[in-house]
């Protein structure tokens, strides 16, 4: 992907750049909601692309906790069958909502792999860069992250799955190349939140693998979100449709907290959010 001028926005204010400290001083994980304006999403696709409706899901998602919300104008769907879309279609499906989200008051992170469309989100209020791609596809990202002085969430993905190869070692070769990435731009590493990419580039067997072995990350030092919410690989232990892997989304979230995941990344806010409280208050009667 070719590189986007970083048009010149002041860099967030301090309050703004202070919001994932915040966030991960809290007993338990932070719950980010994800709010989908595309038409092809896996789980949700077009439900929330008219604005009245995706604006609806975010006072909804507020009502019921959330702590972050997520919104994405691109499907990255994690399997097969994304359609790109460009930076400008992804600024026109955002245009109509962005700001009314970023004014019900809850920090908002944008995912997108492309910097023209964090530059857009940024000025219109984001708080968080959330980049499926790690820092690894546009080479304007990182300076305009690091300009920004905004915290980045660095993904970890494959273009497609190997189903010979360790996983977990792919991931840490993938994350030390993005942070040396981010290094070399000046990001700040305390703004940085690792994501180990459920379902993106790996096979059922990798993303449990990847998982179950998370504590491995905690050789960088940095906080880890997990985005297990709804995922295939769910279907392959208990056969299901994304719409009824509730149960399968919660298990997988709760283990990642037990593994010292810091932001659960979720389609089922209030849910997730009662698992995590009722799970963390019984850990405390210890």
């Amino acid at each position: 992907m070719n590189a986007s001028p970083s048009p010149s926005v002041p860099p967030a204010g301090s309050a703004r750049a202070d919001v994932l400290r915040t966030l991960l001083e809290r007993p338990i994980p932070a719950v980010m909601g994800v709010l989908n304006v595309t038409p092809d999403s896996f789980s949700d696709g077009g439900k929330f692309i008219a604005p009245e409706q995706a604006l609806a899901r975010a006072r909804a998602m507020i009502a019921d906790g959330v702590d972050i919300i997520d919104i994405g104008a691109e499907s990255t769907r994690p399997y097969t069958g994304a359609q790109p879309v460009t930076a400008d279609d992804e600024i026109a499906r955002l245009k109509p909502v962005l700001a009314g989200v970023v004014a019900l008051g809850a920090p908002v992170s944008i995912d997108s792999m492309k910097a023209k469309v964090v530059a857009f989100a940024l000025e219109q209020g984001a708080a968080i860069v959330n980049d499926v791609w790690g820092l690894q596809r546009d080479a304007a990202m990182a300076p305009l992250v690091a300009a920004r002085g905004v915290p980045v969430i660095v993904m970890h993905n494959r273009d497609n799955a190997d189903p010979t190869i360790d996983i977990v070692t792919d991931m840490k070769t993938f994350f030390l190349r993005s942070l040396d990435i981010a290094a070399k731009a000046g990001i700040a590493r305390e703004k940085i939140v690792l994501d180990p990419g459920i379902g993106f580039g790996k096979t059922a067997e990798q993303s449990m693998i990847a998982l179950a072995r998370l504590r491995e990350l905690e050789m960088f030092g940095l906080p880890i979100l997990v985005a297990a919410s709804r995922k295939r690989f769910i279907a392959s232990v208990s056969p299901s449709e994304p719409s009824g892997r509730l149960a399968g989304s919660i298990a997988a979230h709760l283990l990642a907290a037990q593994r010292g995941a810091k932001i659960i990344r979720t389609h089922d806010v209030a849910e997730t959010l009662q698992a995590l409280r009722v799970a963390n208050a019984i850990e405390s009667k210890q």
